[in-house]
């Protein structure tokens, strides 16, 4: 499975529970862009990040893979 931002984990419960609908995989690995590392609300860890991050809970990150909207990049916002 892949995620862009792993940070409380139900995103990837979610995908869980419908790859559970088509029978009991032998094997799943996770691949996430960005590892938040802090809000987990469920035992889930990536086998695979691209970068981990200490946040806190009301930062949010914004994530942007297409140039034609605007630049590329990873961007924390703090909400105020």
């Amino acid at each position: 499975m892949i995620d862009d931002v792993l940070f409380t984990g139900r995103t990837i419960r979610a995908g869980l529970d419908a790859l559970l609908a088509f029978g009991r995989p032998a094997r799943v690995e996770l691949l996430v862009l960005i590892n938040r590392k802090f809000s987990r609300q469920l035992p889930i860890e990536p086998d695979y990040i691209g970068k981990s991050i200490d946040t806190i809970s009301s930062e949010k990150v914004k994530v942007n893979l297409n140039p034609e909207i605007e630049e590329e990049g990873v961007w924390l916002i703090s909400e105020e």
